[in-house]
């Protein structure tokens, strides 16, 4: 709990891009904001290479807590093996979107070090209106999956309007699914990764007041979240017919040349590192 700190508030570009909002649809201050008040494990859903990575400190195996040895690893091998095949299914279906090969994106990933990141904010502690609980962000990933929450904050930003939306999952068989920074640079911006908030809103408080009342469930937001990255040590570069439609898409938005954000080529690990 209150370790991860979002990257967002020293980072001038996302500053800007918060500067550009209107008033009415910026996230709540992160600059005064500290580290999240989130509780966190990763579990990691890879397969090993057939290679020696160049980064290994990233493709670590897994800690599996004693008291829990017998049901740890089936447990979450079966969980987070349901998440990687939805999230898969995603990345092939988005491969075919954009007139690629299906396998694109899925070989490409074959030895990612993906997590299954169960994320828990204690709503006794941390409940009061407008308390942040993940601080504006993007993900550094490629895909992110994740269930819906029992309780709502969730919100995000949409790229033509700059609108600031609540995310409403409904009940049911349902995941939501959001592109990372990797998405980003291998499409030349194309599809940008999406930004993103959680926090404490009016309909947050509503339903821990209906919890209270209730009083059958712990106050408790668990994220059920699933983070599908790219193998480590592949070549990360924008395929050129994506980044020239993407540069057709900023011409038709009439976007600022100048800020541009350029996509170097580099290892998918250094990206992740940086």
């Amino acid at each position: 709990e209150n370790t991860e700190k979002p990257k967002c508030k020293s980072d001038d570009d996302c500053l800007r891009i918060i500067a550009r909002l209107a008033p009415s649809e910026r996230p709540l201050d992160i600059t005064g904001h500290g580290a999240d008040p989130k509780c966190r494990f990763f579990y990691k859903m890879s397969s090993i290479p057939p290679y020696e990575t160049q980064f290994p400190s990233l493709n670590m195996p897994n800690v599996i807590p004693s008291a829990f040895e017998g049901v740890w690893k089936p447990t979450l091998d079966k969980w987070g093996q349901a998440m990687k095949n939805a999230v898969e299914g995603v990345a092939e279906m988005t491969a075919l979107g954009l007139g690629l090969d299906q396998r694109t994106f899925t070989d490409a990933g074959l030895y990612g070090p993906h997590l299954l990141a169960p994320t828990a904010s204690d709503l006794n502690k941390y409940g009061k209106k407008d308390t942040i609980l993940a601080g504006f962000h993007s993900d550094l990933n490629f895909l992110t999956i994740h269930g819906r929450s029992r309780y709502p904050g969730l919100h995000i930003w949409a790229r033509n309007s700059g609108k600031r939306i609540a995310v409403k999952v409904p009940p049911g068989r349902y995941l939501l699914v959001q592109a990372g920074k990797q998405l980003e640079h291998i499409t030349g911006g194309l599809i940008k990764a999406g930004l993103h908030e959680v926090v404490v809103n009016e309909a947050t408080t509503q339903v821990i007041e209906k919890t209270k009342s209730q009083g059958t469930r712990p106050l408790i937001r668990i994220s059920s979240t699933f983070f599908w990255h790219l193998s480590s040590d592949y070549d990360l570069e924008p395929i050129q017919s994506l980044q020239t439609r993407a540069a057709e898409v900023r011409q038709q938005a009439g976007e600022d040349e100048s800020e541009i954000q350029t996509y170097e080529k580099m290892k998918v690990g250094t990206q992740v590192q940086k």
